[in-house]
């Protein structure tokens, strides 16, 4: 009975132990996102499938996302006005601004360069696509076999959702000299406590 007592709780001990060791996964890609108002909200579909509407604003950024809650939105000015100010309305066309966020440098596969934002007023048909509003404003654009946008003016040139590693700040304290974890050494413990069990066992069934 004893023995099983402390193997009941040496188990979450290790477990506890062991996910402080885990390193969560990212993912660097376009993130999609649609202007409503004075802010961002991340687009519910695709570019191949968004259709939006004259006067809309929709931006790209480009980074390390382990998913939408946690992705980067956009950076700079998205005023319609400002982005579509030489680009006159016309009769049978509609215009779509464009904000093109290539991100950071630290979210830049390795050996790459992000170019600097940009912007473009997209002038297209009724009924033209996002992707479409891309294609004419920032060639060349590049996709996978599932239709995932994997380079907007060829950025990136190589890669395409690829999982990275999330950033992590970087410890203080230098490897060599860290000690044990606090979950490993409750495990110690109680595996010492198994063994003292035991013999206490064998010694008085002896």
């Amino acid at each position: 009975m004893i023995r099983r007592a402390v193997l009941l709780l040496l188990a979450p001990l290790l477990l506890c132990a062991g996910a402080g060791q885990a390193q969560a996964a990212g993912y660097r890609y376009w993130a999609f996102w649609e202007r409503d108002g004075d802010h961002w909200v991340y687009a519910t579909q695709g570019p191949s499938t968004s259709r939006p509407s004259d006067g809309d604003v929709q931006g790209f950024r480009f980074a390390v996302s382990e998913d939408s809650a946690d992705a980067a939105r956009p950076r700079g000015e998205a005023d319609f006005g400002t982005i579509c100010a030489k680009t006159p309305a016309r009769d049978g066309k509609k215009r779509v601004a464009l904000l093109l966020d290539f991100g950071t440098k630290t979210d830049a596969p390795p050996g790459e360069t992000p170019p600097p934002t940009r912007t473009a007023c997209a002038q297209l048909s009724p009924d033209a696509t996002t992707a479409e509003a891309l294609a004419s404003a920032a060639k060349p654009l590049r996709y996978d076999t599932n239709a995932l946008l994997c380079a907007i003016a060829d950025y990136p040139e190589k890669g395409c959702g690829e999982q990275v590693k999330s950033k992590e700040q970087p410890s203080t304290t230098p490897k060599q000299n860290k000690g044990p974890s606090l979950g490993l050494w409750a495990g110690a413990a109680a595996i010492a406590l198994l063994a003292a069990a035991t013999t206490w066992q064998v010694r008085r069934r002896g």
